[in-house]
């Protein structure tokens, strides 16, 4: 059984997501924020993260992902920076950030994004594509 963190702090969000996963025999986890995002994910050491972009702070997501997936060698996250990362957000739509996933995968190396709010199908399609179960 594969293992999804949710890490989102939108418990109406996570608890919809937590269905439509689990509906597909996804053993899911949760987290409110970055920091209990990062410490989940050496809890339970899942096989994809689904992150959202703004939590307690503005760009926390983007926190997240970079402490990840540029951590050095022999740190606490190095084990766990290719885990895929699916970003959803809604930043664009907040703040009228512009950000292109093709163009700026450097600054934020996530495997994939969804708008807000997320359709089950395409959740579902994003999912197993990321976990190479397509």
């Amino acid at each position: 059984m594969k293992k999804i963190l949710i890490v989102d702090d939108d418990p109406d969000i996570v608890e919809a997501m937590r269905m439509v996963l689990e509906a597909q025999n996804f053993e899911v986890s949760s987290a409110i924020n970055g920091t209990g995002g990062l410490r989940k994910i050496k809890e339970v050491n899942p096989d994809l993260i689904i992150l959202d972009v703004m939590m307690d702070q503005l760009t926390e997501g983007f926190q997240v992902t970079y402490t990840l997936k540029n951590a050095a060698p022999g740190s606490e996250y190095a084990p766990f920076s290719k885990i895929p990362i699916l970003m959803l957000t809604a930043i664009s739509k907040e703040t009228h950030m512009k950000f292109n996933p093709d163009k700026d995968n450097e600054f934020l190396p996530v495997d994939a994004f969804l708008e807000k709010p997320v359709q089950p199908k395409i959740l579902i399609e994003k999912v197993r594509k990321l976990l190479n179960m397509a």
